[in-house]
């Protein structure tokens, strides 16, 4: 059965949520509910792949329980707390709530182009019986439908059928349901990238409480007194668990109204509100309950019925706070349960009328709570250290040794085979961290993003290293903090740099900020996508170049291919910054730039042209994934060498003859050599470095332009040169600069999923991973949100 209303229009609906066969008796039931509040502001298209019309379907479950008996949230009102634009041809007017899945679905909105904004402004409140304390956890469900007849106008769309697209899910945990205020951000997958700003509000309430009516029965005398007793047991030993329950949401609330009220620095207006007395006071001691107060400035009166309703609270708190298992009269219990639940119901109230006066100011705070505690979140599968940056290698081979070992470590006879092999050693050292995660009980108040938290043992490990000078100032070490200290000090200066960064005078100033990303061998121009997604929701002003100058071209010469991008580039940067000019507030100029494989080399390529020279003081952040900086001097891939092989006897490719050092006889001669004495790292003002040990197609070293045990023992030409390559790209990473970040993210990514197959063996599988999973993306980009804006 469907339900359909108006834009305006407003549901208020009572339904008995516990659905369930009582004794007969005529002992009174208390009830709680669940209310979860959902406001679905903003849909906001990334980069859909068809346009048309879409809608958002709302459904919750209890977890792992699918069945009639899982008592699922129910739809209770609805309010349209803002009105979308009068006369829009993009927005239908009518919402849905199904009664067969007790689900909700939003108006029916239409998408045309990509980065559009569509404001929802609907709240949607969800009640869920109350769960008890055997720890259930909800499952909140997005589903994003579509239209399969989008040429139908607006007034017709409500009454189509329409086939899900996409499926978010997020969990709820128990302790969560007692109290959360939260923003919830809804993601779908990367072939519907979107994102869905909402924000969740959940309390316990009190409905009020029923006595079951009586029924003719069949059982006997001493049945229906056995029956009778269990029932009664039941009762008392359920009431407790009532009234901690509501005086936990209670608290939870409070706190939670207090810290809203000062984040968004507006009060609010309490005034009749009577609070329940501490749990912890002495049971002998008979002094009457005192008010609570968020501003802490002046005590709030409670009238003689209040008063009266708080010590008998306060009596029965302490009654059961000494497991005394002797019942009370049920006056007092009912009294109690009336008393805490009326005061809780009137705080929730007072929360939805100050949302409504302040749903800008809200979301806006919720939204960068979320940012900051995104850092410790994923900290779980983030590993932080410092480490010093690399001296100058010598050419001498014992010195070059030695150097290699103290930057390793000493090595005993039982592991010295694994420091030898840094590509085993990370594995291991990725691997037993995720071990560490199979034992962990992850067990917080936060919403649980399932696309992560359904299969932690699933997600990436990220070993997150900053490399530092011996005379970089104290002021930056706070990006890389110690795992004991790291959760506490990350939130503290996160929520500093935010703050810093929103009250910086340039935040109000026209400031271009130009992305560039740039492809691999035989890539597509959309292939980074997913970065550039999350890149956008970091900070939406971006202009973004996905280069496609060189999207058939990647089997020529770097040196050509490297023109072409600096070229497409410049046209792009003036066209940009013209525009911004002729509004006369342009006042600086942030270039970034993302590589994938040998996109890396063609951009480096590109920062080497003259032409590009007058741009190089605007060069910001760049993030190579998986860059093969120093070539595939010693690359210990055999399949793949043969692979390379195969191209440059059967094709020619240029290319793969300059990645091999086989461009030229002397290898002092040879391109990527010439590439790494070109200034092309030193200008940005962070550099990181995304590596894989799983990743066959580029070398472990190369990647993360370190040395790597063959070159440490090899005494020839090629090991000189290789050093030589390795010191003109470390000299470019040094810097006296304060501010300058340099990381190496190691990405290991869990490979039971992909087989035993022909792209697992060769290492293909992880190469293309980077593009395929947006999930390490996220961690590193909200972990340092500085180092993109």
């Amino acid at each position: 059965m469907f339900r359909k209303f108006g834009l305006f229009a407003g549901l208020n609906q009572t339904k008995r949520l516990l659905d369930v066969q009582q004794p007969n008796h005529h002992l009174p039931m208390l009830d709680a509910v669940h209310e979860v509040a959902i406001y679905i502001h903003r849909f906001h298209n990334l980069d859909l792949f068809e346009q048309g019309w879409y809608r958002i379907k709302v459904t919750m479950r209890w977890e792992d329980s699918d069945t009639d008996d899982s008592y699922p949230g129910i739809p209770a009102r609805v309010v349209q707390y803002e009105a979308p634009e009068v006369g829009a041809d993009n927005l239908c007017r009518v919402w849905i709530i199904d009664d067969t899945d007790n689900s909700f679905s939003t108006p029916p909105f239409r998408i045309r182009y990509a980065r559009q904004d569509v404001f929802l402004c609907i709240m949607v409140s969800f009640y869920l019986s109350f769960g008890g304390d055997e720890g259930k956890a909800v499952i909140l469900k997005f589903e994003l439908l579509r239209t399969s007849t989008p040429d139908i106008g607006p007034e017709l769309q409500s009454s189509l059928d329409a086939c899900a697209a996409s499926v978010h899910e997020y969990r709820i945990p128990p302790k969560a349901l007692l109290g959360l205020h939260s923003y919830c951000p809804v993601y779908f997958d990367s072939f519907h990238a979107v994102v869905v700003d909402t924000s969740i509000h959940i309390s316990l309430l009190k409905p009020g409480y029923h006595t079951p009516r009586p029924k003719v029965s069949s059982y006997t005398s001493d049945s229906w007194a056995s029956e009778g007793k269990a029932y009664e047991d039941n009762v008392e030993s359920n009431k407790a668990m009532f009234i901690k329950a509501l005086i936990s949401a209670h608290d939870i609330l409070l706190e939670d109204l207090r810290r809203i009220s000062k984040g968004i620095n507006q009060a609010i207006d309490l005034t009749g509100i009577t609070f329940k007395p501490a749990v912890t006071k002495s049971p002998n001691d008979t002094s009457p309950a005192h008010a609570k107060i968020i501003d802490d400035e002046a005590p709030l009166q409670l009238s003689n019925s209040m008063q009266v309703s708080a010590e008998k609270a306060e009596h029965y708190i302490n009654h059961i706070s000494k497991d005394s298992f002797q019942p009370l009269p049920w006056d007092d219990i009912l009294n109690t349960f009336q008393s805490v639940g009326n005061q809780l119901l009137y705080l929730w109230n007072t929360f939805l009328k100050f949302h409504r006066e302040n749903k800008t100011k809200i979301m806006d705070f919720l939204q960068n709570s979320w940012a900051n505690d995104r850092r410790t979140e994923w900290s779980i599968w983030m590993v932080y250290s410092k480490v010093e940056m690399p001296h100058q290698y010598m050419s001498n081979g014992v010195e070059r040794t030695s150097l290699y070992r103290s930057m390793h470590g000493r090595s005993s006879s039982t592991t010295r085979r694994l420091i030898n092999d840094p590509v085993q050693t990370a594995i291991m050292r990725a691997e037993l961290h995720r071990r560490g995660i199979a034992q962990m009980r992850i067990n917080n108040r936060s919403l649980q993003d399932m696309y992560i938290f359904g299969d932690p043992l699933r997600v990436p490990i990220i070993i997150v290293e900053r490399l530092e000078n011996m005379y970089r100032s104290a002021s930056v070490n706070s990006y890389l903090i110690p795992s004991e200290e790291k959760a506490i000090h990350i939130v503290e200066n996160g929520s500093r740099a935010i703050k810093m960064s929103e009250n910086s005078p340039q935040r109000n100033e026209h400031v271009l900020r130009v992305v560039v990303f740039v492809h691999g061998f035989e890539g597509h121009h959309l292939d980074l996508r997913l970065v550039r997604n999350q890149w956008l929701l970091i900070d939406p002003k971006i202009q973004v170049l996905m280069s496609k100058t060189n999207e058939d071209k990647t089997y020529g010469d770097f040196r050509e291919m490297g023109l072409l991008l600096a070229q497409e580039v410049i046209s792009f940067l003036k066209r940009k910054m013209d525009k911004a000019s002729r509004s006369g507030k342009l006042k600086d100029v942030k270039l970034s730039f993302v590589g994938h494989s040998i996109g890396n080399l063609i951009l480096r390529t590109a920062l080497a042209e003259s032409i590009m020279e007058p741009y190089l003081r605007y060069l910001h952040t760049y993030v190579s994934i998986s860059g093969p900086h120093l070539g595939y001097m010693y690359s210990s891939n055999s399949i793949f060498n043969s692979g390379l092989w195969l191209l440059k006897k059967i094709k020619g490719t240029q290319c793969i003859h300059q990645l091999t050092f086989t461009d030229d006889h002397d290898l002092e001669n040879t391109f990527i050599y010439n590439l790494s004495k070109m200034k092309t790292l030193a200008n940005f003002k962070n550099v990181i470095l995304l590596s894989s040990p799983q990743d066959g197609y580029v070398p472990y070293h190369s990647a993360r332009i370190e040395l790597c045990p063959a070159a440490s023992s090899d005494f020839s030409k090629q090991g000189k040169v290789f050093l030589d390559m390795l010191n003109n790209c470390l000299d470019q990473l040094r810097t006296h600069s304060d501010h300058r970040v340099v990381l190496r993210c190691d990405i290991n990514f869990e490979t039971s999923s992909y087989g035993r197959g022909f792209n697992t063996l060769i290492g293909r599988a992880a190469h293309i991973e980077f593009l395929e999973c947006d999930i390490f993306v996220r961690f590193i980009m909200w972990s340092f949100p500085e180092l993109f804006r």
